[in-house]
């Protein structure tokens, strides 16, 4: 468990892709970062110099991301000694960011992440089937009871995103369980579902549950196919959330050409 914490927290701090926006790409770094929790409550950030350096970004650059983060009231800084900045999760603001990467992305974009997801995903799930220890497999359980009993959104989804990146560890492959982590920095900048259809959680959890049920019976097959089933109906959910924000845009401004 240390090593995919470890793994996990090189992979938020990774060097950024060159483009435009890096700013806005710190931001949203590091708001999927906490989403997630990979991120905690409280945690202190690497210093200005250090974390610039590490994301690939000038210092300037840093500080406009800085200075988003604490006007979003993800990030407090505190000056003197023992100061520096910290986390603060807020499920609000969080949602906030959420909604709109959404209406940044295409159906294409979707589809595509959605894509990859599986094809990550369902190997590690087929890989699992064969090589996961019984404790592995006990471990996976108790996270989809996690999330069946998560009470929060923010609950919800972190514990959704343990259960990709243990499915990937119980795979027994370092590199799949990074490429599930850097997805997911990408997936947690996206609405979660279950927050705006709750009845979804349900299907989450019931979907989980047969994935480890086909690992437990050694059915890589099986573990294989539920797991691009689950994905695929969660890059649907994405769509259809996508054109929602796209027709209440729609109806906003037809609102405004007719007044």
């Amino acid at each position: 468990m240390q090593l995919l914490s470890g793994d996990a927290r090189r992979a938020v701090f990774a060097p950024l892709d060159d483009g435009a926006l890096r700013s806005e790409t710190v931001v949203r770094r590091v708001g999927s970062a906490i989403a997630l929790g990979l991120l905690g409550e409280g945690e202190q950030l690497p210093t200005e110099t250090d974390l610039a350096t590490m994301l690939n970004v000038s210092t300037m650059t840093l500080r406009e991301a800085l200075a988003e983060l604490r006007k979003l009231g993800l990030v407090e800084t505190r000056r003197g000694r023992g100061g520096g900045s910290f986390v603060q999760a807020r499920d609000d603001v969080l949602a906030e960011l959420a909604e709109a990467r959404l209406s940044e992305l295409g159906t294409t974009d979707l589809r595509e992440l959605g894509d990859v997801h599986g094809a990550v995903a369902a190997a590690a799930a087929r890989l699992a089937a064969s090589r996961a220890s019984r404790t592995e497999i006990a471990r996976l359980r108790d996270i989809v009871d996690r999330l069946g009993r998560a009470g929060t959104v923010t609950g919800q989804r972190r514990a959704d995103g343990r259960f990709y990146v243990e499915l990937a560890a119980c795979a027994q492959s370092v590199r799949l369980t990074m490429q599930e982590m850097d997805l997911h920095l990408e997936l947690g900048q996206l609405p979660w579902p279950p927050a705006s259809a709750p009845e979804l959680l349900e299907v989450v959890v019931a979907d989980h549950r047969a994935v480890v049920d086909a690992i437990e019976a050694r059915d890589p097959d099986r573990a294989r196919v539920l797991t691009e089933q689950h994905i695929d109906r969660r890059t649907h959910w994405s769509i259809e959330l996508r054109l929602g924000l796209a027709g209440t845009g729609r109806d906003a401004l037809s609102r405004q050409e007719v007044s």
